[in-house]
């Protein structure tokens, strides 16, 4: 079957916007109608296509230019290097900071514990295509993993050393998400300006009912787009749930 116009079209710009930076200009609808011979129609179905998946933003007054990249992130017990490679991104990390430290009231009630009992937290700048993602902040039980500060988690997948060494079973967990302001010492390392919008999705992550992982994850909230699935209500007279996913 032969692909509709638009998306011959649409196809036709992504070769060309391939590698291009963000904040690149495009033709516009006339340009594009001009030089392909399309109906202004077909040209703009085109931008609206790629708009719509996120590879191009529209400028009121300005034009059309080549966006930012969108990560999908899913709601699930999964680690940053899986989501990221199951989405044709190659994933990389840079670590910012390995520490051990006492926990701490907040998450001493987090974890069960006291709070001047010893807190491992690993804190990575997450990459996908070597473009900053998300600024991570990973806190563990220092007693559970000896020797945890032995691997390098600029390469190693900190869920596959939790799994493949120290036995551990994720087997249930709660993401929160919620809106912020990026922190000043953040900014830099994420490539946006002071007082940007953030999300953080804040993640914990159990083993046989007991808290392993206690993650926030700080992403540029350009870079993120947030979809509800609204599920039907399961008894007369009940409040439908959604279900909130991360998507492109």
């Amino acid at each position: 079957m032969t692909a509709p116009k638009y998306r011959e079209l649409a196809d036709m710009i992504l070769s060309e916007i391939a590698g291009a930076p963000v904040g690149t200009p495009t033709l516009s609808e006339r340009q594009l109608a001009d030089q392909t011979g399309v109906s202004r129609m077909t040209a703009r179905r085109a931008i609206d296509e790629l708009v719509r998946q996120g590879l191009l933003t529209r400028e009121v007054g300005r034009g059309t230019f080549v966006a930012r990249r969108v990560v999908t992130v899913p709601l699930q017990l999964t680690s940053f290097t899986e989501d990221m490679r199951a989405r044709g991104y190659e994933p990389s990390s840079r670590v910012l900071g390995f520490e051990t430290a006492p926990a701490g009231d907040q998450a001493a009630a987090v974890f069960g514990i006291e709070p001047a009992d010893s807190m491992i937290v690993l804190s990575r700048l997450r990459l996908a295509d070597g473009i900053p993602m998300a600024i991570e902040r990973s806190h563990l039980r220092a007693a559970a993993f000896p020797g945890l500060d032995s691997y390098d988690f600029s390469h190693d997948s900190l869920y596959s050393v939790l799994t493949e060494r120290y036995g551990v079973l994720f087997d249930a967990g709660e993401q929160v998400i919620r809106a912020g302001i990026v922190h000043d010492e953040d900014a830099a390392t994420l490539g946006v300006p002071t007082g940007a919008p953030v999300l953080e999705l804040i993640r914990t992550s159990e083993s046989h009912g007991r808290v392993v992982e206690w993650t926030t994850s700080t992403y540029p909230a350009a870079r993120l787009e947030l979809s509800a699935r609204i599920a039907p209500a399961t008894a007369p007279g009940s409040e439908p749930r959604s279900a909130l996913r991360v998507r492109r």
